[in-house]
């Protein structure tokens, strides 16, 4: 039975899907995640892994350890490059955080918080969210 929210990566090869509404959606402006994203920010969001099912592909994990200390693989499409979800977070324990921009329909799901907030461009205008004061 197909689940409520389904993604992809760019070429379509990796894909996705869960059925948890996701409570836990930011908008992160660390270094890491400039880098990872190649943006401003990164957008993600947690889902739990055990509701966490990839229907194709075979992604490629890229071990990584954050600033924090903290361990989690970066996983992405081989063939297209693109990040679709990350796993194995030692600082969140049996989540997976997927980005955003994967969704084939974000309807409903809005960012909740902002994330290292000091680390935001100058140019970037502020969100109407609480921030987390990292």
């Amino acid at each position: 039975m197909a689940k409520k929210h389904t993604g992809q990566c760019a070429c379509g090869a990796v894909k996705f899907q869960f059925d948890t509404d996701p409570t836990f959606v930011a908008v992160c402006h660390c270094l890491d995640c400039k880098n990872a994203s190649g943006g401003e920010a990164a957008t993600f969001f947690g889902v739990p892994e055990d509701d966490f099912t990839l229907t194709s592909g075979e992604p490629k994990a890229f071990h990584y350890i954050a600033q924090s200390g903290k361990g989690l693989d970066r996983n992405f499409c081989p063939d297209c490059g693109a990040r679709v979800f990350s796993s194995k977070l030692e600082s969140f324990p049996g989540m997976v955080f997927a980005t955003i921009g994967c969704l084939d329909s974000s309807d409903g799901i809005e960012p909740m918080l902002e994330m290292f907030t000091k680390r935001r461009l100058e140019w970037v205008k502020p969100l109407d969210l609480p921030i987390s004061r990292r």
